[in-house]
């Protein structure tokens, strides 16, 4: 079987650039049909897989994870190993400099063959990485090869919501192994810009640009120019310093990204080497700071009160992968369909296209980890969590809607054994290191040990007793803690960033379906609980936010307030005037 760009569908899944934030013009998806295989003794290397000549026995539609439907493999159990291959040509243009193979994210150790000669290794989940493959492309057809290994049970990796069990359970559901989001091919110049990292500051007028560069670097300028809506309004040039760049761009006009109107610059950088060549990389970018202020957290100096919905970033029929563009902005507009302004991307890095989309459309998003399933009782579990997460961190730095990071979420004991809190603490400097901009909450609703935000997860179901645990805190500022044997509350902001959850599938025929709390008996009773929980937080005054469980079902958990097809189950504008009114703690 052999499989090449004459063997792809007419239609190419996923055929969008997968970074928008950082994109070149000479690109080549790999997205469709390679061929695939299981591997469930991990003996495939040793059988000669990644050898040029090897076929594999099956076939698979990337970026989809073969548990999906939209793969075409749909298989549910676990896979210790798959291996993937095909067939590509490089665009005779392509001269002169240098072939980068993308990889979005695979889940979870994998190594990868150009023409049978191993080109690299990556281990994590969700993650972004890359190699360079100049040297191993022949011409005419080149052969790629991946490997993915997957263990969700060891305890050594990030899981995330990914079930441990053979059945989804709880709030735990189908695995995804392997490839998720697209590949794609990148040709680059023989010096070329790899990364930016830029620091908005709107007070100044201006935009400070740390740009990164490979290859030979002497005699390199770099110029970056700003447009907005078309009008150029700044632009400066600086020579490589070694293989680095920093520039302050000046802006002749401010227009601030602000929650609801996602104002972006359009970004035109420019590497020209002394040797003649040119790069030239399209990004854009955001004016908006962060900071905190006693009990609020400011945007652009208001106090913006965060209502959050809790987002999973799970589709029916592609598990971890949006089936289209259009799904993961239709997602943001389900959102903010019923009053809320952001989401907790929750035990999931999502994708960088969702992040596009909210960054275009306003909309206040939580980077989080995928750490459930991850033994941090020691110190080791800091291998298998920091290098991902910084990688993770450096990957999405620029995107303007991320206004906060939360490493961990519910870490907990195991088997006995107290988690390790220096992990947390070590996780959580290293994470202000990385990014000094933004609040960092060490784990979300247990046991913080250093923290820039207090949060809690309180899923009482009750209104009155709900209300009853916040009061002290208008009064003398006694907060609600959870297991305050383990944790001290320090005056920091506070939040109730997981509630609700109410469990509401009045079309249930089955047992199989889980939530928080009683189910309530009608829409109205409903809809008089949402009331409750939420005015509760919305009304207090030391409160700056909330978030709610959650957007949509997942598979067997059925407290979203849309269906997992995204169907609502409500009214939206029911829930949009609940979710709107004016908050205590906003100016």
């Amino acid at each position: 079987m052999k499989l090449s760009n004459a063997n792809f569908p007419p239609t190419q899944p996923r055929p969008e650039h997968p970074a928008p934030h950082w994109e070149r013009s000479e690109w080549l998806n790999l997205n469709g049909s390679w061929q695939f295989e299981m591997d469930h003794g991990k003996s495939g290397k040793e059988r000669g897989y990644f050898k040029k000549d090897h076929h594999l026995a099956g076939e698979i539609t990337v970026p989809f994870c073969p548990e999906s439907k939209l793969s075409g493999v749909e298989y549910k159990d676990f896979m210790a190993a798959v291996w993937y291959r095909r067939g590509f040509t490089v665009p005779e243009a392509w001269t002169g400099g240098r072939v980068l193979l993308h990889f979005g994210a695979v889940d979870y150790e994998t190594e990868v063959w150009m023409n049978g000669v191993s080109v690299g290794t990556n281990r994590g989940g969700y993650s972004s990485f890359s190699f360079d493959i100049t040297e191993q492309l022949a011409a005419g057809e080149n052969i790629v090869t991946v490997l993915a290994e997957d263990d969700v049970r060891s305890g050594r990796q990030p899981r995330g919501k990914q079930s441990e069990r053979f059945y989804s359970h709880g709030c735990d559901y189908t695995r995804t192994t392997g490839i998720w989001q697209t590949v794609w091919l990148e040709f680059v110049p023989e010096t070329y810009l790899s990364n930016m990292k830029l620091v908005a500051d709107p007070d100044n007028a201006c935009a400070h640009l740390e740009l990164e560069i490979k290859g030979g670097s002497a005699g390199a300028v770099v110029t970056a120019a700003a447009s907005f809506e078309g009008k150029a309004v700044g632009e400066v040039s600086a020579a490589v310093t070694g293989t680095y760049a920093f520039l302050t761009l000046p802006l002749s006009e401010v227009h601030l990204w602000e929650v609801g109107n996602g104002r972006l610059y359009n970004l035109e950088l420019t590497l020209r080497h002394d040797g003649g060549s040119e790069d030239r990389v399209s990004a854009y970018f955001g004016l908006r700071t962060i900071t905190i202020d006693g009990m609020a957290v400011r945007i652009n100096g208001k106090s913006v009160f965060q209502r959050l919905v809790l987002d999973q970033g799970f589709y029916p029929d592609g598990i971890y992968t949006a089936p289209s563009d259009d799904d993961l902005r239709k997602d943001i507009e389900l959102s903010l369909e019923m009053g809320f302004n952001g989401a907790r991307l929750h035990e999931k890095m999502f994708e960088p296209r969702f992040l596009y989309w909210a960054d275009r459309m306003g909309y206040l998003v939580w980077g989080e980890h995928a750490n459930w399933g991850l033994d941090i009782t020691t110190p080791a579990g800091l291998s298998s969590f920091l290098p991902e997460w910084l990688e993770g961190m450096r990957r999405d730095f620029n995107h303007p809607a991320l206004i906060g990071w939360c490493p961990f979420n519910e870490t907990w004991d195991r088997n006995g054994t107290k988690q390790d809190n220096d992990v947390l603490k070590i996780v959580y400097e290293v994470s202000k290191q990385m990014d000094p901009t933004r609040p960092v909450i060490d784990t979300s609703g247990n046991f913080h040990v250093v923290t820039d935000i207090f949060d809690i997860h309180d899923y009482d179901q009750n209104p009155e007793t709900f209300k009853a645990r916040y009061e002290p805190m208008k009064r003398d500022g006694e907060v609600f803690v959870t297991f305050s044997d383990r944790q001290k509350y320090k005056g920091q902001p506070y939040f109730v960033s997981e509630y609700g959850g109410i469990w509401w599938n009045p079309d249930q025929k089955d047992e199989k379906s889980w939530g928080y709390g009683d189910r309530p008996k009608s829409e109205e009773e409903f809809i008089e609980r949402y009331r409750g929980l939420t005015d509760t937080l919305l009304d207090h005054p030391k409160m700056f936010g909330f978030c709610y469980t959650q957007l949509y079902d997942v598979e067997q958990e059925v407290n979203g307030l849309y269906t997992y097809a995204r169907k609502a189950k409500f009214d939206p504008e029911v829930i949009r005037q609940i979710n709107s009114r004016k908050a205590a703690i906003e100016d």
